[in-house]
């Protein structure tokens, strides 16, 4: 498999983009990312490259609106 280089124009492009992949996680699932999230984390779920993606888009995503937080806050 192939990596896959995507750039955004902006923190908030890039947090639009993974917040949909999310979604279509989470509609495929069933299950809310935070919820996927702590269950891959404490290891109740397997190594399968969907859940790989899934968690790394989920750290992304946290990484982002963090960043995105900060900056809002500094202009306010």
């Amino acid at each position: 498999m192939r990596k896959q280089t995507i750039q955004y124009t902006s923190s908030l492009d890039a947090l639009i983009a993974v917040a949909k992949r999310l979604s279509v996680y989470e509609n495929q699932h069933k299950m809310d990312s935070e919820d996927f999230y702590n269950q891959y984390n404490q290891g109740t779920l397997s190594d399968h490259i969907i859940f790989i993606e899934w968690a790394n888009d989920y750290l992304h995503y946290l990484a982002l609106r963090q960043e995105l937080e900060q900056i809002l806050n500094h202009a306010a």
